[in-house]
């Protein structure tokens, strides 16, 4: 597996309402798209840095896996998304590497993107998506 860039750094947010304006009024950014992904119980609002995006994540549901985050955390960031060719691939090749995945194959994503993540225990605490369009 090899990274081509950073797709995203995910941050769990307690509302894009209030989120969206720091992003927009004080960095100067602007958020290009808001999207919500059904079955991982959020909407995504993303913002873009040179080519790397900010998706700030607010929960659908008190059951879904950024409300437990946040409840926890207290929000704040999530995870960090590496941008690879094939995500099956680069989740083989992670496994084989000896890392515990979450994801086995890859799934649907936010943008349209495949998707997969591997677990922080075995990767230095820091939740870590693989994301690519195939």
């Amino acid at each position: 597996m090899k990274p081509t860039h950073i797709e995203h750094i995910g941050i769990a947010v307690a509302s894009l309402n209030d989120a969206i304006p720091f992003y927009e009024k004080v960095l100067g950014l602007e958020c290009y798209a808001i999207e919500e992904v059904a079955d991982q119980k959020v909407k995504t609002a993303f913002f873009k840095v040179g080519q790397t995006k900010i998706e700030l994540l607010e929960p659908t549901s008190p059951d879904s896996t950024i409300a437990k985050f946040i409840e926890k955390n207290g929000g704040g960031m999530h995870h960090m998304a590496f941008a690879v060719e094939d995500v099956q691939t680069a989740l083989n090749d992670a496994a084989a590497a000896g890392c515990q995945l979450i994801d086995k194959a890859p799934r649907g994503g936010a943008e349209g993107l495949r998707i997969g993540f591997l677990h922080p225990k075995s990767t230095c605490r820091v939740l870590t998506e693989l994301c690519g369009k195939k």
